[in-house]
């Protein structure tokens, strides 16, 4: 079994920056893709950003420029550093990877971020 552990999150204004942080733990042999979703008020669940074992990104066209995603794989963590954040912003974030063995895809319990205008 897998679990991932998300911090990071809150409140925060217009123009300010947060950063994400989620952990995985259990029986873990690699991670594949490394990924950040969020879901907005009354919206569906969309991919923010993505990272592969290899370190390649990916980045929604709204958060190209202001966000960063990263992986340290020593600790089985991805990172989502958020900068510029806009109101539009607002939604509940997760984290999702693709672990070895069992090619199996986790999730993590989801953070709230709001900015405020």
């Amino acid at each position: 079994q897998v679990q991932l552990v998300l911090s990071g999150g809150g409140l925060v204004q217009a123009g300010g920056s947060l950063r994400l942080s989620c952990a995985a733990s259990g029986r873990i042999f690699r991670i594949n893709d490394m990924n950040w979703y969020r879901q907005g008020p009354g919206q569906q669940r969309e991919l923010v950003a993505g990272i592969t074992s290899g370190g390649s990104t990916n980045y929604a066209d709204s958060v190209k420029g202001r966000f960063t995603i990263s992986r340290d794989n020593a600790k089985n963590t991805v990172y989502l550093q958020m900068n510029s954040l806009k109101p539009e912003d607002t939604a509940v974030y997760y984290c999702g990877m693709t672990v070895i063995p069992g090619n199996g895809h986790y999730w993590g319990q989801g953070t709230q971020v709001t900015v405020s205008s």
